[in-house]
């Protein structure tokens, strides 16, 4: 195909065929099909050996509905290959409404299938955790259930309100996160509020009856239920008083 040619569908139309291709390449091929000789006009990235002038086997254009949709696809092909093929084709009228050149754009699947195999094997676990590896990790629990209660409820962290906190500190109450020395500023880090936030629904979920904590009466809060301290030096404990001899 030279860059001058007389024929007025290339003029018009090769510049969009190279723009897909140009998009798309390589993994595209862009065919501009003679409607009325039923031969390849021009090719650009060819991936099945086609050439200007080859026969283009498309059918009797002339029995298409003009009233039918003139963009059809994407339709499979199949190259000798084996490679695999998304087609689209568009039937180009002239101004009386006649077929006049054909536009086909073939792309490559191959590229897009190993990259969505790399992906989900990437993706996929795989082997069974460890457990005993974990069971003392509980950080790793806390993870569990804030992480387990976003994709649960398909909102992220930046937009749980009161509730949704205070049903996931239950949770973690409940996996005895809440009972391990500094958990509090794990976990106000890991739902992305201040600790102050944290505490603050920690006294109004210790407040309710029947709040989770460790076994013992209803409603009756026990060691674990009350909130860490925050982050101060420890303060050695004051002595207490001295016994008085007995009479």
């Amino acid at each position: 195909m030279t860059s001058e040619t007389p024929d007025p569908r290339l003029r018009a139309w090769a510049p969009v065929c190279q723009a897909v291709a140009l998009l798309l390449g390589p993994y595209a091929e862009v065919v501009l099909h003679d409607a009325a000789r039923d031969e390849v006009l021009a090719v650009w990235n060819p991936m099945g050996g086609r050439g200007p002038g080859d026969p283009s086997l498309l059918g009797e254009l002339d029995a298409l509905d003009q009233a039918a949709p003139d963009v059809y696809g994407p339709y499979p092909k199949l190259l000798p290959d084996g490679r695999r093929l998304s087609s689209v084709s568009a039937v180009l009228r002239d101004e009386d409404g006649r077929p006049a050149a054909v536009l086909c754009v073939n792309l490559d699947r191959g590229p897009l299938e190993h990259a969505a195999a790399l992906l989900a094997a990437f993706a996929a676990p795989t082997a069974p955790r460890p457990e005993p590896l974990f069971e003392q990790d509980w950080t790793e629990r806390m993870n569990e259930v804030i992480g387990g209660y976003v994709r649960a409820h398909g909102r992220p962290l930046q937009r749980l309100g009161r509730e949704d906190r205070l049903a996931v500190l239950r949770e973690l109450d409940r996996a005895g996160v809440l009972a391990v020395r500094r958990a509090v500023p794990a976990v106000a880090r890991a739902l992305e509020v201040s600790r102050s936030t944290v505490y603050t629904l920690l006294a109004e979920l210790r407040g309710t009856p029947g709040a989770a904590g460790p076994p013992g009466a209803a409603g009756t809060p026990g060691a674990a239920d009350v909130p860490d301290a925050p982050d101060v030096p420890d303060v050695p404990e004051a002595p207490g008083p001295t016994a008085l001899p007995a009479d």
